[in-house]
């Protein structure tokens, strides 16, 4: 399975907390070329259902949590993104369904790519395909 759950390092005092992410680093792996985020989804809704060809990403959830599905067309694993000082790791040809969203839920996600349309594989039939063959 190409993810892994991140620790990150927490710098902080009596004044709070700061986290830094850094390219190239043991925290991300890759140059960023985009960060977004997602926010105001309700506890029904449901994202992601899709896999990407080369992007990498690391998701965080800022506040709040979500639950995600994360799947290699062999094997299914659930993880939990609760805090902000655990990022998710996911890499190239991995399926990701996002779902169980609760009330205030923010997810800011670090990209290795900028946007593009065609990198994403929409259809889970499509996907298995894509990485057998």
């Amino acid at each position: 399975m190409n993810y892994r759950l991140i620790d990150f390092n927490i710098m902080g005092d009596s004044r709070g907390k700061l986290i830094a992410a850094e390219e190239l680093s043991e925290f991300v792996p890759f140059e960023i070329k985009r960060v977004y985020w997602i926010f105001d989804t309700l506890p029904d809704e449901e994202r992601g259902k899709h896999a990407h060809k080369e992007l990498e990403q690391i998701i965080v959830a800022m506040d709040g949590a979500c639950q995600f599905v994360l799947d290699d067309g062999k094997k299914r694993e659930t993880v939990w993104l609760n805090r902000p000082d655990k990022g998710l790791y996911i890499g190239k040809n991995m399926w990701r369904e996002m779902r169980h969203f609760s009330y205030g839920c923010k997810l800011m996600i670090i990209a290795s790519t900028k946007y593009d349309p065609k990198e994403y594989i929409r259809s889970y039939d499509e996907f298995l395909k894509t990485i057998k063959g």
